[in-house]
Parts: structure tokens; C-alpha cells; sequence
């Protein structure tokens, strides 16, 4: 037995908050980045065969399976809150039964959802905006890639059981490896197979296998945090779990529904701007990588703080993690300014794709420091038992924060006012969030009982606590 399975001590109830947000958040997003780099490649590569309906085909693709790939990651939060909880309890054998629940479930609802969604990817492809070759091509690509769905789900809920224990070099690895996989596989399919779309594909599937396999290794034989006691078992975790997870899926819809939304308004504008727009969204994780994976990487540190009840490092880990947010994006988009046009050669991108690629490197990419904080705030919510604001943020940025801005955008200024609108969308949103959130984690501290799975019953308040200071300055 290793050390990681006697371990029970729960890793992030002691030390600097800072510490833990920096180190999760840098190991993790190393592997997501990897990931995300690949799927960057992945366009790239295909980019190069000089076929604009490939690359477009793959923008409306990835639209849709971006569905899927929220569903499974609102189910990731569900699993990572509910094991990080149990171990800041310090019950391991109740962490290991939501971890082995948990893990079910996810595969059991997302291949449900797959199963439901393959019938339908000609009309959905059509809705979009996909038309002629390009929608032919759409429709191949998620025939073969979709039913890979549920291998992905539960290794990325894999990810988040070593994240709720606080392994966060392993779960790095998780998705580290999928991504070297897919780099080694990538080119070979796609020019020396001669494979160009269909190895793309491929190379997608057999990275999310490899995902599944170096997940469950980490989370079921390192950790022994993955255990299922019979179907009476799973049933008990299913009501906390779906309670955290379906606000969390319907938080996580919110942004595909919100990018769906831009693509038609893109394909209103040819297969140039739904290339444009597909190339954003794969620089956007890579170079921004780093806030998607800090607001997953905050979750665990509140979540085990939140069963130990140590409400003033909840306060702590959100100040540090709003500081990080604010520093690297304001990094980053520097970046991105600086060398926007190199960005939009680096993918051939001439015409209104090109100009679609600088607009968002010069402007948009700043629209970030919102969406981050959104992002944090979202993280808070669904580990700190309130997972309906995080579904009402989300849907408002997607919403109202996305269709009047967009469509404003499109009728006087076209492809570039979609993006415009796009980015100004998160502003408000962003703040809103962040404001709420402080007001949460007051209330929480004020009533001071923490460990449940819903909003804290009442207790009195602790004195000179700096949460209520916050409260009165909200």
C-alpha cells in the first residue's frame, strides 16, 4: 500500500492559501494547456491541407461536442466537491464512496446523453450553420468522436477525485499524457496516413482512452478513493452528488449555448468567419489555459476548508485567486497584443479570418479579466453549496450578456462587432459574480456551520471575522 493511500490528512486545511492556489494551478494547467496546445495543433494541421471546409467543419464540431464536454465537466465539479468535503471531514471511506459513485453516475449519464444526441447531428449541424461539404464533414467528424464521450467523462471525474485529494501533480498527468499522445498521433494520421479530417478524429479517441486508463490508475489504485458498495451505495451519494452536479452541467451548458449562438451569427457571414472563429477558440485555452484551470483548482481548497470550517481561508483563497486571475490575464493579453499578427500566420489565416484573429488579440483578450473572475466565482459557488448562482451567472453571461451584445455587434459592424460583443458580454457578469460570491462566504461564516451539502443552517456569527467586513462593504 502506498503513502498516498494511508493518507488521510486533508492537504489544503493548513499553509498558505496562496501556496495551494499557485501549485494546483500551475500543475494543472500545464497538463490542460497540453491538451488544449494538441487541440490547437490539431487545426493547425488541418489548416495546412488549404481546405477552408475543414477547418470550418471543425468549428461547428467542436460547438457541439462542447455539450458533451460540459456535462462532463459539471459532473467533474460534483465529484471533486463531494470527495474534498469528505476528506476535510476526515472521513477517507465516505471520500472513496462518493469517489467510486460519483464515477458511475458520470459514465451512465453521459453515455445516455451521447446515445440521445447521435440521432440528431445532421439537423444540428444544419441549426448551426453548416451547409454542403462543410456539413458533411461536420456530421463525420462527430460521428466518430462523439461516442468517445462517456471514456472522457469519467477520466476527467478521475481528475477531479486526485484534485479533491490535492494529488494535482497526477491529475496534471492525466491529461498530460492524452496530450503527448495526441501530438505523436496527430500528423501522422492526418499526412502521412493521408487520414486529414478522419485522423484527426481518430487521434481524439484514442487520447480520451488514454485519459480514462492513467485517471482511474491515479484515483482508484493509488489513492483507493474509487469503491463502490453496491447499488444502495450509489444511490445514497447520487442525491448530494446530482444536487452539486446538475447545477454545475447547467452552469457548464451555459457557455456552449452562449458560443452556439455566435456561431450562427458567424455563419451568417461564410465559412471565412466560422474559420476565424474557430481559430479563437483554440488560442483562447491555450493562452488563457491557466484561468480555466485555477478556477478548477480553487474548488478542492474551498471545498476541504469548507468541511473543516476554516471560513476565513475561504475568504483568503478567493482574495489570492482574483489577484492571480487579474496578473496573468493582463500578462497575457499583452501578449497577445504584441504579437497578434504572428498569431494569425501562425494558422494561415488571411481575409476576415485573419482580421477576425488580430481583433480578438488586440481587444477582446482582455475581455478576461471578467470572465475569470466569473470563472473563480462560478468554482466558489459549487463547492460551497450553492451551485444555483453559479447556473444563474453562467446562463446571464450566455444570455443576456451574449445575444443583445453579439447581435448588436453583427448589425452595424459584422464578423468583428460579434466578437466585440461577445467579450464586452462578460463585463458585467464578471463583476456581478464576484460581488455575490463575497456576500456567499459572509452569509456562509455568519451562520457557521459548515459540512452539508446545501446553504449552512443558522449559528451565531463569529466575532472580528474579515467576512464581515466584506458583508458590510457589499
Amino acid at each position: 500500500m502506498t503513502i498516498a493511500q494511508n493518507d488521510s490528512k486533508a492537504k489544503f486545511v493548513t499553509g498558505s492559501t496562496m501556496g495551494h492556489v499557485v501549485s494546483m494551478t500551475v500543475t494543472g494547467s500545464i497538463g490542460l494547456i497540453a491538451v488544449f496546445l494538441v487541440d490547437a495543433l490539431n487545426l493547425l494541421y488541418i489548416s495546412m491541407l488549404g481546405k477552408e471546409e475543414l477547418s470550418a467543419s471543425i468549428g461547428f464540431a467542436s460547438t457541439l461536442l462542447f455539450f458533451t464536454t460540459s456535462v462532463a465537466i459539471g459532473l467533474t465539479i460534483g465529484t471533486s466537491a463531494l470527495v474534498a468535503r469528505a476528506l476535510g471531514r476526515g472521513d477517507r471511506n465516505e471520500a472513496a464512496k462518493a469517489g467510486g459513485a460519483a464515477l458511475l453516475l458520470s459514465a451512465i449519464i453521459v453515455t445516455a446523453l451521447t446515445l440521445a444526441t447521435l440521432p440528431f447531428l445532421s439537423p444540428l449541424a444544419r441549426f448551426l450553420g453548416a451547409t454542403g461539404r462543410t456539413h458533411e464533414l461536420t456530421v463525420a467528424y462527430l460521428q466518430w468522436v462523439l461516442p468517445s464521450s462517456p471514456l472522457l467523462a469519467v477520466g476527467m471525474g478521475a481528475s477531479g477525485i486526485l484534485r479533491g485529494v490535492g494529488d494535482a501533480k497526477r491529475a496534471m498527468m492525466i491529461t498530460l499524457i492524452g496530450a503527448i499522445i495526441a501530438a505523436i498521433l496527430d500528423p501522422v494520421l492526418i499526412f502521412s496516413f493521408g487520414l486529414e479530417l478522419k485522423g484527426a478524429a481518430i487521434t481524439t479517441v484514442v487520447s480520451r482512452a488514454a485519459i480514462l486508463c492513467v485517471g482511474l490508475y491515479g484515483a482508484w489504485f493509488v489513492h483507493r478513493l474509487v469503491r463502490i458498495d453496491g447499488l444502495k451505495s450509489v444511490f445514497q451519494i447520487a442525491l448530494p452528488f446530482l444536487r452539486i452536479g446538475v447545477p454545475a452541467i447547467l452552469t457548464q451548458l451555459a457557455t456552449p449555448v452562449g458560443n452556439a449562438y455566435v456561431t450562427i451569427e458567424m455563419a451568417k457571414f461564410g465559412d471565412d468567419a466560422v474559420a476565424g472563429w474557430a481559430i479563437i477558440g483554440r488560442v483562447i485555452p491555450v493562452v488563457f489555459g491557466v484561468i480555466f484551470a485555477l478556477s478548477g483548482s480553487i474548488g478542492p481548497i474551498l471545498g476541504q476548508n469548507y468541511g473543516a470550517k476554516l471560513y476565513h481561508r475561504l475568504y483568503e483563497t478567493m482574495r489570492d485567486a482574483l489577484v492571480f486571475t487579474a496578473l496573468y490575464t493582463v500578462a497575457a493579453w499583452g501578449l497577445l497584443a504584441l504579437f497578434s499578427q504572428q498569431v494569425a500566420g501562425l494558422f494561415d489565416a488571411t481575409g476576415l479570418t485573419g482580421e477576425l484573429v488580430v481583433f480578438f488579440c488586440l481587444f477582446v483578450a482582455g475581455s478576461f479579466l471578467f470572465n475569470g473572475a466569473l470563472f473563480v466565482a462560478n468554482a466558489a459557488f459549487n463547492n460551497l453549496g450553492y451551485p444555483t448562482l453559479s447556473t444563474v451567472f453562467n446562463w446571464g453571461r450566455a444570455t443576456l450578456g451574449t445575444v443583445p451584445f453579439v447581435w448588436i455587434g453583427a448589425h452595424y459592424h459584422g464578423a468583428t462587432g460579434i466578437m466585440a460583443g461577445w467579450g464586452l458580454g462578460s463585463v458585467i457578469f464578471g463583476i456581478a459574480a464576484i460581488l455575490m460570491c463575497f456576500r456567499v462566504i459572509a452569509d456562509i461564516e455568519r451562520k457557521g456551520a459548515g459540512g452539508s451539502d446545501g446553504p449552512l443552517p443558522e449559528v451565531p456569527a463569529t466575532a472580528n471575522s474579515p467576512f464581515t467586513s466584506a458583508k458590510a462593504a457589499l
